[in-house]
């Protein structure tokens, strides 16, 4: 019922999709429980007063009271007419969290301090917006599967200015976060290309053509390890480029000829580790799978497509 009531409120006022400008219809209040410890003192204090004919007992709860009353005021201004927008998040590897920013936009000439955003499974994050500024708050999720995660919604509050009062209203981010699948830790070297298609040849130890990675020696010159695998996941072991003097044509990297007895998820963490060395490694490769296939390429724009292509295989759309 709780989680019934937020969302019939989340749509008063109208959608809560970003952007979005909070009115005074999305904006909800309710006393804390401090407030309503203040209440019912103020309250036992009036009785009190009434009781024993205390003048200065009813000034006392008359001033407490409308100290509460401009609390109130001022809690609920300082989300009056703030603006929220968000940024579209960052692809991150599963296992890493996903980070949604949403911006907080203040077009008044008073600051708006003491406020918090909100969202199930991240830790809340505290903001404070300038006069006429803005400022960026990052929620972060974790994950565990590849593929697309939606944010939940965001709840955005203050108790400014004496805690007596909890003001908040809610938002709904439209940006998804592409989890791509995480590389297999283990796996094991680049296959070497053979005139357009993955398979495996003898590898020799030339400098002209790369042919593949393998772990690295102590005897091995600097200049062909592998320096930017390393960077990616430094805690793995380095690894040696070689080199034969036979063109290596372009490397495909096709679902099919890994052995049927991995599973699909690990077969695509292995697809995923091999397109990651291959664009450290500066080589053109392409993808096969049953339902997408993306030309032998490079860079980072290729790279993005190859791994999004991963994450995405087998999901409904």
């Amino acid at each position: 019922m709780r989680d019934a009531l937020r969302r019939w409120l989340a749509t008063l006022g109208g959608s809560p999709a970003l952007p979005l400008t909070l009115d005074r219809r999305r904006i909800f209040v309710l006393p804390t429980r401090v407030g309503l410890v203040w209440g019912v003192a103020l309250i036992a204090m009036l009785l009190t007063a009434i009781n024993y004919t205390l003048s200065l007992g009813f000034a006392l709860v008359f001033m407490l009271a409308g100290l509460g009353q401009v609390a109130l005021l001022h809690t609920f201004r300082n989300l009056l007419a703030l603006q929220l927008r968000e940024t579209p998040p960052t692809p991150v590897f599963a296992g890493q969290p996903a980070r949604f920013t949403l911006w907080l936009e203040n077009e008044a000439p008073r600051p708006r301090p003491a406020l918090q955003l909100a969202m199930a499974g991240a830790e809340p994050a505290d903001a404070a917006v300038d006069a006429n500024g803005r400022c960026a708050v990052t929620l972060s999720l974790p994950t565990t599967r590849r593929g697309w995660l939606t944010p939940g919604r965001v709840t955005l509050s203050t108790r400014y200015p004496l805690g007596l009062i909890r003001a908040w209203s809610y938002a709904q981010p439209q940006q998804r976060c592409l989890v791509y699948v995480q590389p297999e830790a283990s796996r094991p070297p680049l296959p070497a290309s053979d005139a357009g298609r993955a398979g495996l040849r003898p590898q020799g130890d030339g400098t002209e053509e790369f042919a593949s990675l393998r772990d690295h020696r102590a005897a091995d010159s600097p200049r062909h390890v592998a320096w930017k695998a390393w960077a990616r996941a430094p805690d793995l072991p380095l690894l040696t480029k070689q080199f034969d003097g036979q063109d290596g044509g372009e490397l495909w990297l096709d679902l099919a000829q890994l052995p049927a007895a991995l599973s699909l998820e690990a077969r695509l963490a292995r697809l995923t580790g091999w397109a990651l060395d291959a664009d450290a490694a500066g080589l053109r490769y392409g993808l096969a799978l049953p339902d997408a296939r993306i030309a032998p390429g490079n860079g980072p724009g290729h790279r993005e497509r190859v791994l999004r292509a991963l994450a995405l295989h087998g999901l409904p759309a």
